[in-house]
């Protein structure tokens, strides 16, 4: 039976129970505390710990899971993978433990042609509590399954709950025995024994957990805690493992050989000439690669892209330890195109959409592999002599200096770095590496917060936060200037009392308007003016702690004391324009997903007056037509005068309307929630902006560009600033045309196409001309050849407006003119532009006498202030003075002197 298949038989199966059919949710978990969705269970959480009611009595799903926790296992075990899924049935305060096991013991022995899994009830075993009789008794008595294949297990071995006080219940677990063959039998007697091992575990396989959520625990560690009561409401979830269920039902060994991913192995065995099954590690690779490129094509189609933290992390090491196992069987050119289209092959049919999104996720994994390869070019190399260094010396630890000198300099993971040096036997000194990164961290830190804090203790910050017990006011979204008091004062980090002008500090105040710099919008500026006629110029705006904002400037005049009463002006017009820059960003946001997909997901930004930088997660350039397009569409809307508005709201909420979120961050349970024209853009973002697209004006475009693997930017000028940008390209065309002396301005690119034409063949021209006039002059140069050492020599400068490629022509026309009966050196130099050029040609009789010509070049070049090489029979060199060439050229004549002296 096909692993698809068996997907949607679960599916239909619990259709006809009443189940509400739920579909996955993305991997990317909603959950902040995990990276990704680990268990089926996951997007039911809230109705299971009752944070949330159920929108339904029952329900039922497929769902996509990723676990990287055991990622070193994978391959090496026939248990351990990274994707996988996860079949569910849910029921909330509807059926309870009896209807659980019916319909599980149902769906695993309904014949397959009735629907069901088909398995032999013969070959079950369950395993349950041991104080569970409810469930003992249904399963014996009802279901009539022999005793002698129940298990009763302590709470230690087959409870579940949260890990903290709130639900928790006993499971029953569904397992099928393999036979004999794959390990000893689970009784001894008449007494059953539960095998531990991994031997056991090979035979008796889960299949099947039923979470029954009956109780209330207390506080408490581990499986220590209490059992306060039974819930008033008691839930079921269950989880079977697709890929498990799979392999049994195609009678293969394990999960790396059902449908869904030998394909893949198959075609690695195509590539790498390698056989599965002949060599042990060469399986453990083989494996790795069937199990890496499909989580990888699942998580790229769920918007992860591959980075240096969290998800995008594990995404990349997932790519790069499937490109490495490759090239570890004998395979080292570029893979994945040759096998995610296979994966994505073997998953469309129980995820259609990944054929709409495939362009995309190769895009994004073809380049994550090309980049990788230029790692291992790089870094292999410096590892091998490393490795070598530390044998020679009889060694069995690889340094932890060496190991973050990989990981900074040469972008090896230190996961990369300790399996590579296990494999030649070596162990990593881990502490020294981590220690090494820590420094690093440590000086990055102390770099941000002198640019920021000036090496301010934050701890003084925490302090103030906790003394005024809750988040400073921000009144910026509603008012330009506020009446408040100055809270404390700080100079040069620590807290004073009172501050005579003239004097740098900061300030904290009870309420503000003025915006601390964040999400990419710069800090605003203005006055506070004091009580007493103080008055400060506030130049910087920050949040050194989360909660805290904190003014810095310049206080001009008077003083300025904690307690006293102050008015805070922002400069409104400074303001106005971030805010216009601020909303571009979000429609040049939105553009670009509109016209390059939704993976046109933000990784940075920067809003300033009448100017913006957008960051983006994109695999190429775009072209210009595109950001024309871009460009054109957000002008466009401009027009419309689209409404900016803003919500607070749950997250959930939020993610309900499909407000975009950046990946990896943290936001609390109510967010705020800018929306343009309605519907059309939609993000979480806690920063001004305009109240209609019409007040922005104009936005221009700038550029495109990379700045790192898989990040594009985008620059544009916003309002005024786009404004008077125009105007100078307008009067600059104008200027243009009236000098070119062309009618319109649509006329000057033909107009200048036609003039750079000319100007090319006129170089041409005077190429040729140069070309005749030097061969015109070489047979006048041949008689100035001189003998020296038994040796024909012809040097000369040629003088200005001669290039390299001409005098390289000219040398080996005197060379030939020379001929070979004797031996012969030409040396030529000439300069153009301001930079002198030497080129140096010998003959064959010259050679034989050691005359090199790269070697007498190397002392010219350096005697003339330039440099260069070549080969024996010609030389080029320069980037010298050419004043110099007189000395160069006595330098070649000296090294023939010499050469042929030795």
């Amino acid at each position: 039976m096909r692993t698809s298949e068996i997907h949607r038989r679960w599916l239909d199966f619990f259709a006809t129970k009443d189940h509400e059919i739920v579909p996955s949710a993305p991997l990317v978990s909603s959950d902040p505390s995990i990276l990704f969705t680990i268990a089926g269970m996951v997007p039911f959480i809230p109705y299971i710990v009752g944070t949330e009611k159920a929108p339904y009595p029952r329900a039922a799903s497929v769902q996509k899971c990723i676990r990287t926790n055991d990622i070193e296992n994978v391959g090496r075990t026939t248990r351990h993978g990274t994707f996988f899924q996860m079949a569910g049935n849910f029921s909330f305060g509807d059926y309870f433990k009896q209807g659980a096991i019916d319909y599980s013991w149902e769906f695993l022995t309904t014949s397959q042609e009735g629907g069901g899994l088909g398995f032999d009830p013969e070959r079950l075993w369950f395993t349950v509590w041991e104080q569970d009789e409810e469930s003992y008794r249904h399963i014996t008595e009802v279901i009539g399954l022999d005793p002698q294949r129940v298990v009763r297990l302590p709470r230690e071995e087959i409870f579940w709950d949260t890990g903290q006080p709130g639900p928790a219940g006993p499971c029953g677990e569904w397992h099928y025995d393999r036979g004999p063959e794959y390990g000893p039998d689970a009784v001894t007697g008449s007494v059953p024994e539960w095998p531990g091992d991994e031997k056991g575990e090979d035979r008796y396989i889960e299949i099947w957990n039923l979470v029954f959520d009956q109780y209330l625990r207390g506080e408490g560690s581990g499986k220590d805690y209490p059992l306060l009561g039974e819930l008033e409401q008691k839930s079921i979830d269950t989880g079977l493992g697709v890929e498990r269920v799979a392999y049994l039902l195609q009678g293969v060994d394990n999960m790396y050989e059902i449908d869904q991913i030998f394909p893949v192995i198959e075609k690695a065995q195509e590539l790498s000439g390698r056989v599965y099954g002949a060599d042990g590690e060469d399986d453990v690779h083989l494996r790795i690669i069937g199990d890496h490129v499909r989580s990888a094509l699942m998580l790229v189609a769920d918007g992860v892209r591959p980075g240096n933290e969290g998800r995008g992390y594990v995404l990349r090491r997932l790519i790069r330890r499937a490109v490495r196992s490759m090239r570890l069987l004998g395979y080292s050119e570029r893979s994945m195109p040759a096998l995610l289209p296979v994966s994505k092959s073997l998953m469309v049919e129980s995820y259609p959409e990944l054929e709409a999104a495939f362009a995309r996720i190769s895009d994004i994994v073809y380049a994550e592999e090309e980049a990788f390869r230029r790692t291992l070019e790089t870094g292999t190399s410096i590892f091998d002599g490393v490795v070598g260094a530390v044998k020679k010396e009889g060694g069995r630890v690889l340094p932890g200096e060496d190991a973050f000198r990989l990981h900074d300099t040469y972008g090896f993971p230190i996961d990369l770095t300790m399996e590579m040096a296990g494999e030649v036997g070596l162990q990593v000194d881990a502490d020294a590496f981590r220690s090494a990164m820590q420094e690093q961290r440590e000086r990055a830190r102390a770099d941000a917060a002198a640019k920021k804090t000036g090496h301010t203790d934050t701890a003084v910050y925490h302090r103030l936060l906790s003394q005024r017990g809750g988040e400073i006011p921000f009144l910026g979204y509603t008012e330009d200037t506020v009446a408040t008091t100055v809270e404390s004062v700080l100079v040069d980090g620590q807290l004073v009392d009172v501050v005579q002008a003239p004097a740098q500090v900061e300030v904290v105040l009870a309420s503000t308007p003025f915006y601390a710099e964040s999400g990419g919008q710069l800090a605003d500026q203005g006055q506070i003016s004091l009580t007493g006629g103080g008055l400060i110029e506030v130049d910087d705006v920050q949040r050194p702690v989360r909660g805290l904002i904190v003014h810095r400037g310049r206080l001009l005049e008077g003083e300025v004391a904690s307690g006293v009463s102050a008015i805070a002006t922002i400069d409104a017009e400074r303001r106005g324009a971030i805010a216009r820059a601020h909303t571009a960003t979000h429609m040049v946001h939105e553009s670009l997903r509109e016209e390059l997909g939704h993976g046109a997901t933000q990784a940075g930004s920067e809003n300033s007056p009448g100017r913006m930088r957008f960051d983006f997660r994109y695999g190429q350039a775009v072209p210009k037509s595109v950001l024309e397009q871009i460009e054109g569409r957000v002008n466009t809307l401009l027009q419309d005068e689209l409404t900016v508005t803003d919500q607070q709201m749950s997250l959930d909420e939020a993610k309900a309307l499909g407000a975009q979120a950046l990946f990896g961050e943290k936001y609390g349970e109510i967010v705020r929630v800018v929306s343009i024209g309605g519907d059309w853009s939609r993000e979480l973002c806690g920063g001004t902006h305009v109240a209609s697209t019409g007040a922005i004006g104009t936005v221009q475009l700038m550029g495109e560009a990379s700045i790192g693997s898989g990040v594009r930017r985008v620059d544009a000028l916003v309002g005024l600033s786009a404004y008077r940008h125009q105007a100078k390209e307008h009067a600059l065309v104008s200027q243009l045309t009236e000098l070119l002396k062309v009618g319109a301005a649509e006329e000057l690119p033909e107009r200048v196409r036609s003039l750079t034409q000319k100007m090319k063949d006129m170089e041409k021209q005077l190429a040729t001309l140069r070309g005749q006039q030097l061969q015109a002059e070489a047979a006048t140069l041949v008689e100035s050849a001189s003998t020296v050492a038994g040796v024909r020599l012809l040097a000369h400068d040629v003088g200005e407006g001669v290039g390299a490629g001409d005098l390289r022509t000219l040398a080996l026309d005197l060379r030939s003119r020379l001929g070979e009966d004797q031996p012969v050196t030409v040396a030529v130099a000439g300069h153009e532009g301001g930079r002198a050029a030497l080129v140096i040609a010998t003959n064959a009789a010259a050679r034989e006498l050691g005359l090199a010509a790269g070697a007498i070049l190397r002392g010219a070049a350096e005697a003339m202030g330039g440099r260069g090489g070549g080969k024996p029979d010609m030389a080029q060199g320069g980037g010298g003075e050419p004043t110099r060439i007189p000395s160069a050229l006595s330098a070649v004549r000296e090294a023939v002197e010499t050469a042929r002296r030795a």
